[in-house]
């Protein structure tokens, strides 16, 4: 830090000279009766409108819960359940809070995700906040230290809430925040010296996590203070001072290496004597299962910090199985990435089943979860990302083979393409059917003769087999339904006529229907 002797520091009738004279040349405008000059949500003065909306028609029960994070995370179906039964307990006791309705004996229910990194805990708490609609804020302990010290202030995480709230104060107060890497901030018990990113921050952490008063502006934020004093000069109203942080509900998470330890030390002692029972071993993330309190305590924590948070989960390592089902089925696989990637340059990508199950048993080996999944597809297409838009090839195919000789695979792709072109929309056409099928509940199925119809059609309009039949068959689903309703069919096969003239087959499957039914 740049060293200013004293005598060079402003005296504090200087300073308030200096301040007069910035005011009056940033040339304030006159008072607004909209609120728009200030830059301030008005709306965000107080609970009212549509502020607290997504949390007073929160009506999900825990099984709803659920079933949406299922979604989007695999396995962790333990962890699911925890979570869902806290948030409906949290998200009803704000409702009864709103309403008026007195809760003397209720305790926020704060979490502690436990489990390896790349399980999916991150993903969890954000689907948690989308179903809600909340804002969501994820911040990393590492990075905060106590006040006055060099590092993050832990008040700002609240403050930056408000942000993704768009300066809605009185949503930001129902909405959640999740702090990562939350072991890094236990306390060897042996230290020496001042902890000012460890106990401290724990000090602070637990005033946020219970209920206190949050400044909106931060006091060592020149910027915001000098916009503060702005609006009082323009004779306004001045907007909220304090955010509070009662019903903003609060999770964190950690690897938590070496906790493992402390808690099959305790287990040992506990089997000392003839009323012991026995304990067989078992892996670190098993043993997590039996933590309790003090072994946090023991960890590094201080009692008060983790009093604070009452619901403690466990996430299970993923095995190559469920790493194979998070490609092939959650909603936020990343091979759809993928394929938005190569879409942008009009190549359309196809993964096998051998393909994701070969990337998911290499990613297993990365011992990194679900974020192998990324390093492991990069590694493999990114020269493909890098050859492919340059060149006539507009569709292939990740196999098992290419996933292990992607230099190989690239080289007879950039050789055979005008082969494997046509193989490859052929697939991507009974693709189109089984995705139907997963979204709609209707079988769709395609003659030979159908397939070849909508690859030439797509060669010679130069257009994606997926774009095609999205284009064709867009309303099929609800005349299908139709027929469906009136006489119990749900497997249709569309031939050749029916890609020529997709409206008119669908309008005599639906008149014949009502025949039928009639």
């Amino acid at each position: 830090m740049r060293d200013v002797s004293a005598s060079s520091q402003p005296t504090p009738e200087e300073f308030q000279r200096r301040l007069n004279d910035l005011m009056r040349n940033l040339q304030v405008p006159p008072p607004s009766t909209s609120g728009a000059q200030s830059g301030f949500d008005r709306s965000a003065e107080s609970p009212s409108g549509d502020a607290t909306e997504p949390v007073l028609q929160f009506e999900r029960k825990p099984r709803d819960v659920k079933a949406h994070l299922d979604r989007f995370v695999i396995q962790q179906d333990e962890a699911k359940k925890v979570l869902s039964v806290a948030l409906c307990d949290h998200y009803h006791a704000v409702q009864a809070a709103l309403a008026g309705k007195a809760m003397p004996n209720y305790t926020k229910q704060n979490i502690i995700l436990l489990g390896p990194t790349g399980v999916g805990k991150t993903y969890l708490v954000r689907s948690m906040a989308d179903l809600i609609g909340v804002p969501f804020v994820k911040a990393d302990a590492t990075k905060f230290s106590e006040t006055g010290y060099v590092g993050g202030d832990v008040e700002d995480i609240v403050r930056e809430l408000v942000r993704r709230a768009d300066g809605n104060i009185a949503r930001a107060q129902h909405g959640i925040i999740y702090i990562d890497e939350i072991d890094k901030l236990a306390s060897a018990t042996n230290s020496s010296g001042r902890d000012v990113s460890g106990r401290g921050v724990q000090t602070n952490l637990l005033k946020l996590m219970e209920e206190t008063e949050v400044p909106a502006r931060s006091p060592q934020d020149m910027a915001a203070q000098i916009q503060a004093m702005m609006e009082t000069q323009r004779g306004g109203k001045k907007g909220p001072a304090t955010i509070n942080t009662k019903h903003i509900l609060f999770v964190v998470s950690g690897a938590f290496d070496g906790l493992d330890k402390i808690v099959r030390k305790r287990l040992r002692e506990a089997t000392i004597g003839f009323a012991a029972k026995p304990h067989s071993a078992a892996d670190a993330i098993s043993v997590l299962g039996d933590t309790q309190t003090r072994d946090f305590i023991d960890f590094g924590f201080e009692p008060e910090f983790i009093g604070r948070l009452p619901v403690r989960v466990v996430c299970q390592p993923l095995a190559v199985n469920d790493l194979f089902h998070i490609l092939k089925t959650s909603e936020g696989s990343i091979i759809r990435q993928y394929e938005q990637d190569f879409a942008a340059y009009g190549i359309e990508v196809l993964f096998h089943d051998d393909g994701l199950r070969r990337i998911a048993e290499r990613a297993g080996e990365e011992r990194t979860g679900a974020r192998g999944l990324m390093t492991v597809s990069e590694r493999v297409l990114r020269d493909f990302k890098f050859e492919l838009p340059s060149t006539h090839v507009k569709r292939f195919v990740v196999t098992r083979e290419l996933v292990d000789q992607p230099a190989a695979g690239l080289k007879q792709l950039l050789a055979e393409h005008a082969n494997e072109e046509r193989v490859v929309m052929r697939q991507l056409v009974h693709d189109y059917g089984e995705r139907f099928a997963k979204e709609h509940f209707l079988t769709l199925r395609f003659t030979d003769a159908a397939a070849d119809a909508l690859i030439a059609e797509a060669l010679e309009k130069q257009l994606s087999v997926r774009d095609l039949c999205g284009q064709k068959f867009k309303d099929f689903q609800f005349g299908l339904k139709l027929i469906a309703g009136n006489t119990g069919r749900k497997e249709f096969t569309l031939d050749a006529d029916a890609v020529a003239a997709p409206e008119n087959v669908l309008s005599e499957w639906v008149v014949a229907s009502y025949r039928k039914e009639s």
